[in-house]
């Protein structure tokens, strides 16, 4: 349990040329410096489902840099492994598996029926080439690699991954609270930016080259891959929603309780409701209103008999 990184996890191997994986969250970071500066938050495994004051906490995100990793890093190397002063080998510190998150909180009823709409979309919707464009790049006749979608159902949450190569993007519902969506890789030189490249005769240039694995390419990567959620974000915002018109429907059609009574719903398949909804929707209540006696004259007149199930429908509307 670090104190400035939280809980992490070190790898040492005992044999040359003794390459140390150190693994740790970003979300254990931010959560000891939420502490420090008093913001109350609630977290979720490591997933904060909430967080009082959400500006402040990704301005303290947004101030963590590779040279504080590093200088973690290098204190590592010297307490786990001691011969490193033998072998007289620097620290590297590569990025294992890099990811950006964006979550959002909501309501588990409002997120319940939102994301099977999103799971279904995006399962039916996402081709390859939407993959390939989500992750900036282009599907060419000499592309030697694997691009497709799987649908999982974990303990956290369904998952719907969309992959290309070694790199993924990915959607669920973390615990049915928190919708996440990610980008992960494990080769970072899957993308490409704008950096300086050192020749073998040792002349320098600025061009587009693949991303170096190292530390120092997490600002620049942070970047690449927010992009990435933000076109599948837009891709998944141009999807049609009936999530809403489920809830709207659920407010018609379940009971309604009022003090000591009960006012069942309607139900669109029953012949006493219907003839309800026909008397309601005539053009004459939209000019001199709606009112009990009105509903009650016309469905006593056609259905006599039915005289307590429309009374009780008439009360319910009223």
């Amino acid at each position: 349990m670090d104190r400035e990184l939280g809980l992490i996890y070190v790898r040492v191997p005992t044999y040359r040329p003794f390459r140390l994986q150190v693994y740790c969250n970003g979300h254990s970071w931010l959560a000891q410096r939420m502490r420090r500066e008093g913001i109350d938050f609630a977290a979720a495994d490591n997933a904060f489902a909430r967080i009082t004051d959400f500006a402040r906490a990704q301005e303290l995100a947004d101030t963590f840099k590779p040279e504080l990793l590093h200088r973690h890093l290098d204190r590592y190397a010297q307490l786990c492994c001691p011969v490193l002063d033998v072998f007289g080998q620097p620290t590297t510190g590569a990025s294992c598996r890099p990811n950006t998150r964006p979550t959002w909180c909501s309501r588990a009823k409002i997120l319940g029926s939102l994301y099977q709409q999103l799971a279904r979309e995006a399962v039916l919707s996402v081709k390859a080439e939407q993959i390939a464009t989500f992750l900036g790049k282009k599907i060419t006749p000499q592309l030697a690699a694997e691009i497709g979608s799987r649908l999982s159902t974990r303990i956290e949450g369904t998952c719907i991954k969309h992959k290309f190569g070694s790199v993924s993007i990915k959607i669920y519902d973390k615990f049915a609270r928190i919708l996440r969506i990610e980008t992960t890789t494990n080769d970072v030189s899957f993308f490409k930016h704008h950096r300086k490249v050192e020749h073998r005769t040792g002349r320098t240039t600025r061009e587009v080259a693949p991303l170096k694995k190292s530390i120092y390419s997490l600002i620049d990567l942070r970047e690449i891959l927010l992009g990435c959620n933000h076109r599948y974000l837009e891709f998944l915002s141009s999807l049609d929603d009936h999530s809403s018109g489920q809830r709207l429907l659920e407010r018609v059609t379940q009971s309604k309780p009022d003090g000591d009574r009960s006012f069942k719903g309607l139900n669109f398949f029953d012949s006493n409701d219907q003839a309800l909804l026909r008397a309601v929707q005539r053009p004459e209540f939209n000019i001199h209103g709606l009112a009990r006696c009105d509903l009650m004259r016309r469905l006593l007149t056609k259905r006599p008999r039915d005289c307590p199930a429309s009374s009780a429908a008439c009360a319910s509307s009223a």
